[in-house]
């Protein structure tokens, strides 16, 4: 799929919000991508899932890892188009960490997947709870649907691939135009509600 397929996907589906945002990362856009609106019909999702397990369909991978709540769904199509385990992380005490009894050993392949990325917190908080968890290595890389951040992130990693990768806009508070220009601002994460 092109990215202007992809895009035109997002679009149709309402996944893909022009207004005044505040993202995650406490930064503005004028553009917010709704992830759950193009994951919500369970065919286009098989369909994005098995675009992001592609590329590592060739690495032994041994198990999925997405951070809760959008990495979930992801990583269980990746894990499912892959023959492997998926598992998340979820916070604690404001924490992401690996709960439920899931684990992952020190020999496991790991393909780590992310639904939208603009700064990379959460990915890099990934990456530091992964090494807390068990030792460095066995990263295969990662894939995720949408790179807000036009290729700018990089997570060190053997390989990082996106769907979508958009040029957005993200300003600031303090230097957001759209708060000169008065616009309200709306949250849609689920981070901190």
């Amino acid at each position: 799929m092109s990215q202007e397929a992809a895009l035109s996907l997002f679009k149709e589906s309402g996944a893909y919000l022009d207004g005044h945002f505040l993202l995650t990362s406490g930064m503005h856009s004028p553009a917010y991508v709704e992830k759950f609106r193009v994951l919500e019909h369970p065919a286009i999702c098989d369909q994005l899932c098995a675009m992001m397990a592609e590329p590592f369909k060739n690495e032994k991978i041994d198990v999925v890892l997405g951070p809760a709540v959008g990495g979930i769904l992801l990583a269980y199509g990746v894990a499912r188009a892959l023959g492997c385990r998926s598992v998340f992380m979820e916070r604690e005490e404001g924490v992401l960490k690996l709960r439920r009894g899931f684990e992952i050993k020190a020999d496991e392949r790991v393909l780590l997947v992310e639904d939208v990325v603009t700064t990379g917190s959460s990915v890099f908080e990934m990456l530091s709870a992964l090494s807390l968890e068990r030792g460095a290595g066995g990263l295969a890389g990662i894939s995720f649907l949408v790179d807000r951040s036009n290729g700018v992130v990089d997570f060190k990693l053997p390989r990082q691939q996106a769907l979508l990768t958009l040029d957005l806009p993200v300003y600031a508070p303090e230097k957001c135009p759209l708060c000169a220009k008065g616009l309200p601002l709306t949250k849609r994460g689920s981070r901190k509600i």
